[in-house]
């Protein structure tokens, strides 16, 4: 739900109080720039590890609240700077969560239940994002901006609740030695290929989240109603995904999950030149952010497989960030140009072709244990 804030909410309140678009995005850009950011807190936080990553959470948690309250008493017209920094300190903290409880998760699951965490992790985050969206601009609409803070300040204090009851046991007593952990790790074959899969299978995501919403406007013609609604739907749709796509990531092998489902998201690209009204378009969107939210559950159990427990939060965010990059630094970089040097229709289909080269690594990827996985699921 703070993602929502930052992505959604503070886009809309500088615009209308009249800060021109090109400033708004480069706020909202630069407040959104710690969840990129999270090859630097992992570390920190496995570095510190002999205090726990609970401690880590709490402290993220305070921090964002705190700044979300503070700026609810700004005016950025006339403390624009204060406004965006403490925005962006308030989202640091919330990268300490995530990948303190990224870290924390690796440590205590078990393989065979690493799909449905996953699946639900990402399905809380996605559904947060749009009930968030919706929750919010509501508030907004009613009493105001600076509410909306104040709300979720409050919302983000109460998530705190949940760590405060859960035991944590502390696997190690003193500081660790990171970056030699992390280098054993990422000299692995299996480590190596999938961290080069990892950007690669984001990109044609990336492009869409773009390219769709342009061809929504400009060639369908469809109005900001109509967008809005598919635009709010295709976070749920992301979410259900998610949570199918961990079940099935747990009873099948994850390298099994991410062929079915990267082929089926090919498909649904493909479908996308064949759309000729927004019924079509909204039925084929949300089957991509769908089969988006399977695949991406049985990838961050595979990531959790291979991570070290040790420095699990480092090697966790590392490879989330290389999605990142193939996703937002890649992918959504790209659509622009593609769009309008080959037109919709042939962004879709090189889109959608961007997989095969993906699905040839994931063929090239040993995975150690998923019979054993597999095997003890069915038996359980």
């Amino acid at each position: 739900m703070y993602w929502a804030i930052v992505t959604v909410i503070v886009l809309l309140y500088l615009v209308e109080i009249g800060i021109s678009v090109p400033i708004a995005t480069l706020v909202a850009g630069i407040i959104n720039t710690p969840w990129i950011l999270k090859v630097i807190w992992g570390p920190l936080v496995d570095y510190y590890l002999r205090l726990g990553r609970k401690r880590f959470i709490l402290m993220g948690g305070v921090l964002a609240a705190a700044c979300l309250f503070i700026v609810s008493f700004l005016d950025p017209l006339v403390a624009l700077l204060p406004f965006t920094v403490i925005l962006f300190v308030g989202h640091v903290g919330i990268g300490f969560i995530d990948v303190s409880a990224d870290g924390w998760a690796i440590q205590i699951s078990e393989e065979k239940e690493r799909g449905k965490i996953n699946g639900s992790m990402f399905a809380g985050l996605t559904f947060g994002w749009g009930l968030g969206s919706f929750l919010f601009s509501s508030i907004a609409f009613h009493y105001g901006f600076h509410v909306v803070f104040i709300v979720g300040s409050v919302i983000v204090l109460l998530t705190l609740l949940f760590p405060l009851i859960v035991k944590e046991d502390i696997m190690v007593k003193q500081r660790q030695k990171v970056a030699s952990l992390l280098l054993g790790e990422f000299k692995k074959k299996t480590t190596q290929l999938i961290a080069l899969f990892s950007p690669i299978v984001s990109i044609s995501f990336g492009i869409l989240m773009f390219a769709v919403p342009l061809f929504m406007r400009t060639i369908l013609e469809m109005n900001i109603v109509q967008i809005g609604l598919i635009n709010a739907v295709f976070p749920f749709s992301m979410a259900g995904g998610a949570l199918i796509g961990g079940i099935t990531a747990d009873r099948w092998r994850r390298k099994t999950n991410l062929n079915v489902y990267l082929g089926l998201s090919i498909l649904s690209t493909v479908s996308l030149i064949l759309v000729d009204s927004w019924q079509s378009l909204a039925m084929v969107y949300i089957l991509i952010g769908f089969f988006y939210g399977c695949w991406s559950s049985a990838l961050m159990a595979m990531y959790m497989d291979i991570s070290n427990p040790k420095v699990g939060a480092s090697q966790f965010a590392i490879l989330t960030s290389l999605c990142n990059v193939g996703e937002m630094g890649i992918g959504n970089t790209l659509a622009g140009s593609l769009v309008t040097m080959l037109g919709f229709g042939r962004t879709f289909l090189y889109t959608a072709w961007i997989y095969g080269p993906a699905l040839l690594l994931l063929y090239l990827i040993r995975l150690k244990k998923e019979r054993e996985i597999i095997s003890s699921v069915h038996q359980g």
